[in-house]
């Protein structure tokens, strides 16, 4: 999986050099009344599977079952493509995690926790990759192939941000004295660490010899909220420590 997220970490913005291909209305046939969602379905599943760079137009709209004039025609190209598959199921994350955090807050007042916080928010990716629809795991995958690119993270600034602000505000709730910097910092590492495990990468079953299976999220879910509410409370008592302060 690393090899594999490495192939696809590239820096330049897809199509930043390439003009967008321009093509015609496609002509009307029965196929056109669904053919958006199943470009969008065929494109999560293909682009998880090889990344942006590793699938072409024509391999999506083959899978699709139609022509790819239709991709130019309602995307635009294929980063517009590819962005169109990451905007679908943003809305849906963003609202179980706002409401997930509400209901954390409304619940527990003046007893707020990091771990009870992180745990709010990250709870409800791992429910709907457990219990959602199969596309949620080919979702994670692709988010997690381009969080660390410089392309990607704007892609991902504009769709996700909201929500990341919002927990660090119930974290402040439980670290008040918390310096901003640091809860920027221990955010960027629990992104990581997040995006990892809801990829289901297989490293660790290859490190551990079979003894950790990244695919059972029973056991990755507490195993991360464990070790982000560590992270996050390490290093504010570090910064107080030391004086690494704003």
């Amino acid at each position: 999986m690393e090899d594999h997220l490495a192939r696809n970490a590239e820096t330049r913005p897809p199509n930043a050099d390439r003009p967008a291909r321009k093509r015609g209305r496609p002509r009307r046939s029965g196929q056109n009344v669904i053919t958006p969602l199943k470009l969008l379905d065929s494109a999560e599943e293909q682009f998880a599977e090889r990344g942006f760079y590793g699938v072409t137009t024509r391999q999506v709209a083959e899978a699709a079952g139609c022509d790819d004039s239709l991709i130019y025609y309602h995307f635009t190209n294929k980063r517009g493509l590819f962005e169109a598959v990451l905007e679908r199921r943003s809305p849906i994350i963003n609202e179980v995690r706002r409401l997930s955090l509400r209901a954390y807050t409304d619940a527990n007042r003046d007893r707020v926790t990091v771990k009870g916080a992180i745990a709010a928010y990250l709870n409800p990716m791992f429910d709907l990759s457990e219990s959602g629809d199969p596309g949620w795991k080919n979702y994670f995958s692709m988010v997690a192939q381009i969080d660390n690119t410089s392309w990607g993270g704007e892609v991902i600034h504009r769709f996700f941000d909201p929500a990341v602000y919002e927990l660090i505000s119930v974290i402040k709730l439980a670290l008040p004295e918390a310096p901003d910097r640091e809860l920027y910092w221990a955010y960027n590492f629990l992104a990581g660490s997040m995006m990892i495990a809801l990829a289901e990468a297989g490293r660790v079953e290859q490190l551990s010899f079979g003894l950790c299976q990244a695919s059972n999220l029973a056991e990755v879910r507490h195993r991360l909220i464990d070790y982000c509410a560590g992270g996050f409370s390490s290093m504010v008592s570090a910064a107080d420590d030391t004086g690494r302060r704003d």
